[in-house]
């Protein structure tokens, strides 16, 4: 896989980040020379005078001390010293892959001053999948993502330590294995590295793809939930959403719609389903509907030159601002956790639905397969069921947006920050609880589409082509529940298939 930084999807880049045999295209020689120029127009501004903040200034609020000449060269490498705090569990091989790149796609727009040799020097480790180990907290958003990205600046430099082959090994020694030199930054590079929004970038590109099909999992789950509860196909007809005509509920309803067969309704137990299942598209809708506008946001972040200072060598500036600050990424995360959150929330509903002899239509209670003698020790999805309300619960519980917990710090002078990192790693763990979730209602449900076969309450004729591919799917990793059995291989199994995105569901029917 051959990938250009230039105006990147997201798509693209966790495409990347996931195939660490992808080719990084630096691309022709055009870009290259811009970059050149900003880095010689920065060395020539700052060694005449020119007042230059983190070049010729110490960081932060120590923007007003003046840093001698004579150790101007040496201030990049103890920015990248100080801020090597992080602590908490590393980013995994792939968000740590996704930041690499996410770094490189802002740094290749050629307004931060860097030379091409630390944009090959960051390639190099993509290539050679040398990963800086980098923990996951440390981070308010602003002035951007300091602390973890000083980890991929030691790592430049040869310092601290990297995932490689395998093995947890010091930066130096992986560099030395590798044919790379450390690299010895040039004013404004260690900054330059450090000083934008890659981290919660990466994590943001992550977290909407992973979105976006967990939306369209639980739309097809839904379906077999109406299938398993008898449930009434018309709740989403064309008709009925053409009057509320927001695109993405109206996708959703017409995805479950189309996953029923005719005969999918039953009118004589309820004229109305419960919320749980006929509101199903306008829970799941206002994720679908989100995700248009999300992603033009983080695609923006991931395109632009997020730094401070910008270098704009074409009209002869240094232009210093904020443009390190994650405000859009922040509302996004805080906004996709929220609906994420919805998702798992009605799915513990669904589960409650199946589990419920008082609501799911004549199945046993906890959808047990046992029969006869041996039904009254066996309990069938009932744990399953509890342990998807606490997962749910967890993921309730993080709706709260990071971004209202702007912390002044750094003496005031980061005085307002995003929390954009915060609130994109909580947008990963609410999305991982979601899947859990999600994971164990389509066990459930497809053991509901089984009882009723069994009761000869359904047959595959009745079933769509698209419920019988996933049944089938998810029989040839979990047989039957009849006896008691634990049931945490399967589920983790199972949330596996789903972060790889093992079935095909309806983006790529469309």
């Amino acid at each position: 896989m051959k990938v250009d930084l230039n105006n990147w999807s997201v798509e693209e880049l966790v495409d990347s980040a996931i195939n660490p045999d992808s080719i990084i295209s630096l691309g022709d020689s055009k870009w290259q020379e811009g970059i050149n120029k900003g880095a010689a127009f920065l060395e020539d501004y700052w060694k005449k005078n020119g007042t230059v903040y983190g070049v010729t200034t110490g960081y932060g609020d120590s923007c007003t001390v003046s840093v001698p000449q004579s150790l101007i060269e040496e201030l990049p490498t103890h920015l990248t010293r100080f801020h090597g705090c992080g602590l908490g569990d590393y980013f995994d091989d792939t968000e740590t892959r996704a930041i690499l790149l996410s770094r490189l796609a802002s740094l290749k727009r050629g307004k931060s001053g860097v030379r091409i040799e630390l944009i090959k020097g960051l390639v190099d480790l993509l290539k050679h999948n040398i990963l800086p180990l980098i923990p996951k907290e440390g981070s308010v958003g602003a002035s951007g993502d300091l602390t973890p990205l000083s980890y991929v600046a030691a790592t430049l430099i040869g310092e601290r330590d990297v995932f490689y082959n395998d093995e947890i090994i010091p930066a130096t020694q992986a560099l030395n294995e590798a044919g790379l030199k450390p690299l010895t930054l040039k004013p404004k590079e260690g900054l330059a590295l450090m000083n934008g929004t890659a981290v919660m970038t990466a994590l943001a590109c992550l977290a909407w793809k992973r979105a976006n099909y967990l939306s369209q999992l639980a739309s097809r789950t839904t379906a077999l939930l109406i299938e398993v509860v008898h449930g009434n196909r018309d709740h989403f007809c064309p008709e009925l959403f053409e009057v509320k005509a927001h695109s993405g509920q109206n996708k959703v309803a017409n995805w479950i719609f189309n996953d029923l067969l005719e005969h999918s309704m039953n009118p004589e137990h309820r004229l109305q389903d419960r919320y749980s299942v006929r509101c199903a598209p306008h829970v799941i809708g206002v994720l679908q509907d989100a995700l248009p506008w999300m992603k033009t946001q983080i695609e923006t972040e991931l395109n632009s030159s997020n730094d401070n200072p910008i270098i704009d060598y074409e009209n002869g500036k240094i232009l210093h601002g904020g443009h390190f600050y994650g405000g859009h990424i922040a509302f996004a995360m805080d906004s996709m956790k929220n609906a994420v959150a919805n998702i798992a929330d009605l799915q513990d509903r669904q589960m409650a639905l199946m589990m419920d002899k008082n609501s799911n239509n004549g199945l046993p209670a906890n959808l047990s397969g046992s029969t006869g003698e041996r039904a009254p020790i066996n309990h069938g999805f009932k744990a399953v069921q509890i342990a998807v309300s606490a997962w749910t619960a967890e993921a309730l519980k993080l709706t709260m947006p990071a971004s209202v917990f702007s912390r002044s710090t750094e003496c005031h002078n980061q005085d307002k920050v995003s929390m954009g990192t915060i609130a994109a790693r909580d947008c990963l763990r609410v999305l991982e609880l979601c899947e859990q979730v999600a994971a164990a209602t389509l066990l459930a449900t497809v053991q509901g589409i089984e009882l009723r076969k069994q009761k000869e309450q359904l047959s595959d004729s009745e079933l769509s082509p698209q419920l019988i591919e996933i049944c089938s799917k998810v029989r040839e990793l979990s047989s039957f529940v009849d006896e008691d059995r634990p049931l945490e291989l399967e589920l983790r199994q199972m949330v596996d298939l789903i972060r790889k995105e093992h079935w095909s569901l309806y983006e790529s029917e469309s």
